[in-house]
């Protein structure tokens, strides 16, 4: 009886459907439902209802509907082409292709089906051009950015795509042109970290290699301002802002290496005076109290980075001259700066090292003995005009001053020692009952004896002041400094010392079996003090360094050669190895000047303590900023001790080492990356790839990373008759996912810069294919991106080449891929997938719009 009834609610719903009251038709299609059980009878009453979805507009309900007849029968093709009608609607183009291209198999002359396929292949085609039009991502930003009523979080989101729209030339172009700077500027008034955060580096992007942007966005947003924000105590924020800062300083002084043609160039006539400015505001941050210290640190950086000549071949020092003109004394006033006292500006533990090496790098950029004459005049008044009889912060702060300067330009230092009463008031300041006075003292004086002239001043009038120093204070900064006096053998004994206290010297490997045989022979077997485990050792460093270790150590290093011996520069190199084991203690010993004081030791010297200095540089340069810890022409003395250490006669750690610090050094300029070429450690590079020692190979893969920009280095990939790109595309092919990153990258920036390796990477080994999906599949956003660039370059190439790309599996790969929301980790990866379906469409292989 319910299956008959089911029959009639059936009939009177198709006689409803033919008099279009389509209502009546669902509610009798619905009723039948629920008397039949009958899979044939239930499937045609979902399929006839979604036909009334579709006439009513319902398209979820039709989808629906459509997709349960689908369910009973897989082929039923009404119900397909149903379904794939309700998806078109609700805009799911892809799946109601799929459906449309069932049906066309099934029936392949049906002229409706083939007319649909068409249509939606043209729709996805525009689709996708539109969802890639830069344009249509930087307006969709923009009208959230706008709406006062957007969520906290789609605000949020919509401001960091910008910054990933920026860092593109056309998404760059279309936030300028869209009034963008007027709306960052909008949300930098709201005093929400996160989107000032992200203004500051969408505003990074518009500025970058673009000398007009970035001459406007100056202008409104006005250098003041940019200085004020970078002022804040937020590390972040203030680096941020140094970056937009060193990105208008490039693009308006050409550092940006692009050429500016037609309207920019004669947008942009003279961009010195703005220069100038940014330079007049830099140096106002030096001494303003209401800068935090790591605003003037990235003050400093900018001035440290920008104002000296890169290259000493160029003539014009103008630069320089004009900073030394209206900012030395300024720079003098932070590297005076005592923290014990109530007038100290904010600082960091950088600042005044950095201000050291600015003055030491202004010093150098000079060019003629009037011009070094008039500096040091400059910093003559400076220190004079500082000492006051009636006022001992003062005085405390002159001394502070030459100490600083000693520190850089130690010549010019050394003639600022020979001042009338500079001298005399740095012994003075060490019978202070001040503990503040008594530190910058004593550090002034090490510094000072380094000179053997000097050296007999401090004998004669200060050592009864400072041996009484040593036994009244507890303060240990100021004891370990009071130690270090010029006399030869009390260098020796202090460095004697302190490698005793730090268990640098070197020891035997015990062989078990040997200990066994001296005790049954009762010959004496020394045993390990308690107090020379490791735990015991890592605390006296630890006090040692809060003592001030490193100035004491870099005061011996300055030494003239008749104090300092060959041994006691050994002994040292072994301290300084010490110090440096723990990679946390590494920025502190830079700070103190250690990594310059180093160079020398790995120089000159014994050949034990030149390889225990290149260790000790090799430890800083893997972790430190090379432009702080060897600031100058000193980062290119480097080179060679760490090169040094990648003979196989040295250990694997200090192989290992010398690796990581050789990649930080090639990452920093090509003009590194040269001397490491030309100091020819390509091949031990090299070698270290094939090594089966995994961190090896892995740290000699990211120093090729960065190597293969250079010129020299590309050309020997791109010499014939050997395996060197085959290894590259093998390593990354392993399993390893920080050997696949390094690889991986090396893999796109040489196919980015020679076509001709990206057919030799097709031809180095037949896996190619295999690995490059691979890499555009890895669960790693970083090597799922290099791998992508490296798709994109393959694409870029040629077009055959291409179309074997695109007849593999790695077109769906690159779609999958593309259609992903691009949230800001994912950004690149998406974008870069989608630059590669783009290069597709040019070539034909996706079919274009009509």
């Amino acid at each position: 009886m319910a299956e008959a009834e089911a029959m009639q609610l059936k009939e009177e719903g198709n006689q409803h459907f033919q008099l279009q009251d389509y209502k009546a038709a669902t509610k009798s299609y619905s009723q039948a439902l629920k008397l039949t059980k009958d899979k044939a009878l239930l499937a045609t009453l979902y399929r006839n209802r979604a036909a009334c979805g579709l006439k009513m507009e319902s398209y979820v309900q039709a989808a629906s509907d459509a997709s349960r007849a689908i369910d009973i029968n897989s082929s039923d093709i009404k119900a397909l082409y149903r379904r794939c009608q309700a998806l078109e609607h609700l805009g799911k183009l892809d799946q109601a292709f799929k459906d449309v291209q069932r049906c066309a198999t099934l029936e392949p002359q049906n002229q409706s089906f083939q007319e649909t396929l068409r249509r939606l292949n043209t729709s996805i085609q525009e689709k996708l051009r539109v969802q890639f039009s830069t344009d249509s991502r930087v307006q969709t930003m923009f009208e959230i950015l706008l709406d006062r009523n957007s969520e906290a979080d789609k605000l949020e989101k919509a401001a960091n795509n910008l910054i990933v729209l920026s860092r593109e030339e056309a998404g760059a172009e279309r936030i300028f042109q869209n009034n963008g700077v007027a709306l960052l500027m909008q949300l930098l008034d709201t005093k929400r970290p996160e989107l000032m955060l992200a203004a500051v580096r969408t505003l990074s992007g518009v500025c970058s290699s673009h000398r007009a942007r970035a001459t406007a966005t100056l202008h409104a947003v006005r250098i003041d301002r940019i200085c004020s924000l970078m002022a804040v105590e937020s590390e972040e924020m203030s680096l941020a802002v140094c970056n937009l800062l060193q990105g208008i300083i490039d693009a308006l002084s050409g550092e940006d290496k692009q050429e500016h043609r037609g309207k920019e160039e004669a947008l942009v006539l003279d961009s010195k005076k703005d220069l100038k400015q940014i330079t007049n505001h830099l140096l106002d941050m030096l001494v303003s109290k209401k800068v935090s210290g790591q605003g003037r640190d990235q003050a400093l950086n900018l001035l440290n980075k920008n104002v000296p000549r890169k290259d000493l071949a160029i003539h014009d020092n103008s630069r320089t001259i004009y900073v030394v003109d209206n900012g030395l004394r300024k720079i003098l006033k932070v590297v005076g700066q005592v923290p014990d006292l109530p007038s100290c500006l904010p600082l960091t533990d950088n600042t005044r090292m950095l201000a050291s090496i600015l003055i030491n790098k202004l010093y150098d950029d000079l060019r003629c003995d009037p011009e070094r004459d008039h500096f040091r005049k400059i910093c003559e008044e400076h220190i004079t005009g500082t000492f006051d009889p009636q006022d001992m912060d003062k005085n405390v702060i002159a001394i502070q001053t030459v100490s600083g300067i000693l520190q850089g330009p130690f010549d010019l230092g050394n003639q600022l020692l020979g001042l009338k009463g500079v001298m005399e008031m740095m012994v003075a300041l060490c019978g202070s009952e001040r503990e503040t006075d008594q530190l910058v003292a004593v550090e002034a004086l090490i510094h000072a004896s380094t000179k053997l002239s000097r050296a007999t001043f401090i004998i004669t009038n200060g050592v009864s002041l400072l041996k009484e120093i040593y036994k009244t204070t507890k303060n240990e900064k100021i004891k370990i400094r009071a130690l270090v006096t010029p006399d030869k053998t009390i260098l020796y004994s202090v460095a004697t010392t302190l490698v005793n206290c730090t268990n640098s010297y070197d020891v035997k490997e015990v062989i078990p079996e040997l200990v066994q045989l001296a005790k049954f022979s009762k010959q004496h077997v020394p045993e390990e003090h308690p107090k020379d485990k490791k735990d015991f050792v890592d605390m006296r460093v630890k006090r040692l360094l809060k003592a001030g270790v490193t100035s004491a150590l870099v005061c011996m290093v300055k030494a003239d050669n008749a104090i300092l011996t060959d041994q006691t520069k050994e002994l040292l190199a072994r301290v300084f190895l010490a110090l440096c084991d723990n990679p946390k203690d590494r920025g502190t010993i830079v700070a103190q000047g250690g990594g310059k004081a180093l160079i020398p030791l790995a120089l000159e010297g014994t050949d034990v303590g030149k390889v225990k200095a290149a260790h000790a540089l090799a430890k800083i340069a893997a972790v430190s900023n090379p432009d702080i810890a060897f600031p100058g022409e000193r980062v290119y003395e480097v080179v060679r001790p760490l090169v040094s250490l990648l003979n196989t006669q040295r250990d694997g750690l200090q192989n290992y080492e010398a690796l990581l610090g050789l990649t930080n050094l090639s990452g920093r300029s090509d003009k590194l990356r040269k001397k490491i070429f030309k100091e020819k450690a390509l091949p031990d590079i090299e070698n270290y790839m094939f090594e089966n020692h995994d961190q090896l190979r892995q740290a000699a893969t990211e120093c090729m990373c960065n190597m293969v920009v250079n010129k020299e280095v590309q050309e020997r990939f791109l010499a014939d008759g050997n395996d060197r790109l085959k290894l590259v595309v093998l390593l990354c092919g392993e399993d390893d996912d920080k050997l696949q990153n390094a690889a991986a990258g090396a893999l796109a920036m040489l196919t980015a810069a020679h076509k001709k390796l990206c057919f030799k990477m097709t031809e180095v080994t037949t896996q190619w294919l295999e690995i490059l999906q691979r890499l555009c599949l890895h669960d790693r956003l970083s090597v799922q991106h290099r791998g992508l660039v490296i798709a994109y370059n393959l694409l870029a190439a040629d077009a055959e080449l291409a179309k074997k790309l695109v007849e593999s599996e790695l077109l769906e790969i690159l779609t999958v891929v593309g259609k992903q929301e691009p949230d800001e980790k994912r950004a690149a990866v998406v974008q870069t997938a989608r630059e590669c379906l783009i290069k597709c469409m040019d070539y034909g292989f996706i079919k274009p719009v009509a």
